[in-house]
């Protein structure tokens, strides 16, 4: 892969957030649930929730939150 990241890695991370599946798009890694955007910075993947882009439409975590709560897990 382009971005360095390991394809099996792929395999078994998730949204530290939703614990979702998470896809490879370009330089980042999304979300399957909500569509939380990770980068991908020298082949590692940053999950940091803080790191993480919003999905358009969504003005700040809170919201996010808010909007998927019945998506996050406890």
């Amino acid at each position: 892969m382009g971005n360095g990241l390991d394809p099996e890695m792929l395999k078994i991370l998730v949204c530290p957030l939703t614990r979702s599946p998470l896809r490879l798009e370009g330089d980042h890694l999304v979300g399957q649930v909500g569509g939380l955007r990770y980068p991908i910075r020298d082949g590692l993947p940053v999950l940091l929730i803080e790191e993480a882009e919003l999905p358009e439409g969504v003005e700040s975590l809170e919201a996010f939150r808010e909007r998927y709560r019945d998506q996050i897990p406890p």
